[in-house]
């Protein structure tokens, strides 16, 4: 054999050492959980024969604690870039069956680099997660490790998406990273996500909980909101990915795709015109407005089980990517809240980040109220909604359906806080408040000295009624565009969407603004 053919022969060992991941038991073991590899998730995740792996022969450099004499191949994490559905993006996937996948030094290095790739090539990043955390042998060298994440994920936020797969155990300082990242994805049964343990807090606190009902992927869903999206497993969240991609751009500087998605953008659906019930106390399902609207009724929502009193999610007109915040009257009659701020408040910078048209669909009689609420910070919170509308720059495009009422009126994008167009239907009621509290209000003293309380009370609410729960008091003010029939509302969004296209709109020169966190 000659000395070409053994350095290419030793190429071949090496790399099929590092494909065997931690062993045929390690791999098994992993597997018998229901999970897949971390090689196989990216086998999944980019198109047949595109991934290229970078830095498979990377090694730590650890020599505490009889580290020197540990092999870890890849350093648990596997990083690279490939072809998702055609366009370009970077990954990492841990490697749990590698040493738990924990994060020390060379891997965290392996990380920092494909970020800084994803970044100067401006294309989207994903990180797979599935680790035991921290390296400790290497202890501040995985710290540092962790922080230089941290700094990347701040740097690239609003400039290329970034999105987290938990799919596995994720904890500590681990968690910080998939927290500052546009979206998270957890699996069911498999994956978790804290900061300390059901150990840890047993021994300080006494409390006693099982690692799905502290940080599972329902917990983070439904209770936190620090997870997106829960998924019946690593197919599915792979699944999920791709298609939240298929709305994105790359990045900043980019528009997001637009697709033949082959439904007619002039269809109407009589439908819509005997959705808002009469009585205004009876809620419906925002969900089933969405549908008749966008693309062959497809949308896809995070944050589908956390505050759902309000819906985020995205969907298409005609083809374009726009981003949909409705108030749900099904739940809590679709106040607004503490959650429900800081869901839609996330979700509107997001979009306006990457340049996604906004579509606000206003059903709100107000912000929920309570002490809980107040002694939350519900003006704090309240106020981000106003903040991130008035920031936005995006398209943006309101329609109110039924109640649409003071500060909440406001909130929910009205022309005001920059709504390009504001569209009605004949069922809109825009006021400070209802027929009922208005005229308690207004009329307490004729009320009370009435012959007939009950009925002089009933003349004023309707009377209020007639003069404003309506909208043509506000189309009369130039705040509504136009009252359009409930069946032609695709129609009109797609022809407002499609003259706004070219929208350009700038903001005073800054640093950055002061939110209210």
């Amino acid at each position: 054999m000659g000395r070409v053919e053994e350095k290419i022969k030793d190429l071949k060992v090496r790399e099929d050492r590092a494909l065997q991941m931690g062993g045929e038991k390690a791999v098994a073991k992993h597997k018998e959980k229901g999970k897949m590899t971390a090689r196989e998730r990216l086998t999944l995740l980019f198109d047949p024969g595109t991934f290229r792996e970078v830095d498979m022969f990377v090694e730590h450099r650890c020599t505490n604690f009889g580290m020197d004499k540990v092999e870890i191949p890849s350093d648990g994490v596997i990083t690279g870039h490939g072809l998702v559905e055609g366009r370009p993006v970077f990954a990492f996937s841990q490697d749990f069956t590698s040493r738990a996948g924990s994060l020390g030094e060379m891997h965290s290095r392996k990380i920092c680099k494909v970020m800084d790739l994803a970044l100067k090539a401006g294309v989207p990043f994903v990180g797979i997660n599935d680790s035991g955390g921290a390296r400790i042998q290497e202890a501040v060298d995985a710290l540092s490790g962790y922080g230089q994440i941290f700094f990347r994920n701040s740097v690239a936020s609003g400039v290329i998406p970034q999105i987290s797969a938990i799919m596995g155990p994720t904890a500590g300082g681990a968690v910080y990273s998939p927290a500052m990242t546009d979206y998270i994805f957890m699996v069911k049964s498999t994956s978790y996500m804290f900061i300390t343990g059901p150990e840890v807090i047993k021994s300080v606190t006494g409390e006693e909980i099982s690692f799905e009902d502290l940080g599972g992927a329902m917990a983070h869903n439904e209770k936190s909101g620090v997870a997106h999206f829960a998924c019946d497993n690593d197919a599915d969240a792979i699944a999920g990915i791709k298609r939240l991609l298929s709305f994105l751009p790359p990045n900043n500087m980019e528009d997001p795709p637009v697709v033949n998605t082959g439904d007619n953008p002039k269809r109407t659906d009589p439908a819509l015109d005997s959705i808002v019930p009469e009585n205004p106390n009876h809620s419906y399902d925002m969900k089933d407005v969405i549908r008749s609207i966008v693309d062959n009724g497809d949308f896809y929502e995070p944050h589908e089980h956390f505050a759902k009193n309000i819906i985020v999610c995205l969907a298409r007109l005609n083809g374009r990517s726009v981003g949909i915040i409705a108030n749900q009257p099904s739940e809590l009659a679709g106040c607004l809240d503490i959650d429900a701020s800081d869901k839609a408040t996330r979700f509107i910078r997001f979009c306006d980040a990457f340049n996604i048209p906004l579509l606000t669909i206003a059903d709100v009689p107000g912000y929920l109220p309570g002490s809980n609420q107040e002694w939350g910070g519900i003006i704090r919170h309240g106020a981000k909604l106003l903040w991130c509308y008035s920031e936005a720059t995006v398209p943006k495009m309101l329609l109110v359906t039924r109640k649409d009422y003071g500060g909440s009126y406001l909130a929910m994008c009205s022309k005001d806080l920059g709504a390009d167009w504001a569209f009605a239907w004949p069922t809109a009621e825009i006021a400070v408040m209802g027929a009922a509290g208005a005229a308690n209000i207004i009329h307490r003293k004729e009320i009370k000295t009435a012959d007939d309380p009950a009925a002089k009370r009933q003349e004023k609410i309707e009377e209020y009624e007639q003069l404003f729960s309506n909208p043509y008091q506000a189309a009369r003010r130039g705040f509504v565009d136009a009252v359009i029939m409930p069946r032609d509302t695709r129609a009109r969004l797609i022809e407002a969407l499609e003259i706004m296209s070219t929208k350009r709109e700038f903001r005073p020169p800054k640093k950055h603004g002061n939110i209210p966190m």
